[in-house]
Order: structure tokens, then sequence, then C-alpha cells
């Protein structure tokens, strides 16, 4: 891959990582900690909303981060040609033939 073209996928990667972890932080620190008082007037299930969030919803939120990571790099991927190369080539590009 040229440098230019190495060089937008990386930044496309770290904006992708930037936003998730930005929604991560909002959905741990900042409903599960700041507005935990605030969020604790909802009750959902007979459970408190703010307590909720910060003992198990911050941890679903995670989970399905992952696969919205995994589904954006796929997407990423195939604008900028990965996987297809790597399918044809049958081998992983990092890995370095060994002969005896």
């Amino acid at each position: 891959m040229p440098d230019k073209r190495a060089h937008h996928y990386w930044r496309s990667n770290l904006k992708i990582v930037a936003s998730l972890l930005s929604v991560w932080f909002f959905i741990s620190f900042v409903c599960g900690i700041l507005l935990v008082d605030v969020l604790d007037t909802i009750r959902i299930g007979g459970f408190k909303l703010g307590f909720w969030i910060a003992q198990q919803g911050s941890i679903f939120v995670f989970v399905v981060l992952i696969f919205v990571y995994i589904h954006l790099m796929d997407k990423l991927d195939d604008e900028y040609n990965l996987n297809k190369s790597n399918e044809s080539e049958g081998q992983n590009p990092n890995s370095e033939e060994v002969s005896s």
C-alpha cells in the first residue's frame, strides 16, 4: 500500500477507535458516575437506570461496540481492498516464508 493510502487508512482507523471510545466513555463514566442521580429517577424492570448502567449497562455497551468495531473495520478494509489481496495471496502479508 502506498504511503499516502496507508496514512489515510490509519487516520480512518483512528477516527473509528476515537468515536467508539467516546461512546464508551460517555456511557460508562458520564452516565454511570456523573449522571447516576438523574438517571436513578427512571426505573426499568424495578431497577434504577443509573445503577443498572453503572453495574451492567456499560459492559453490554462495550460488547456491542466490539461488534460495531469489527463491522466498521471490515468496511474500511474492503474500501482499501485489504481483504481481497490477502485472500488471493493465500497467506498473511506479515508472515515471512521460511525455507529449509
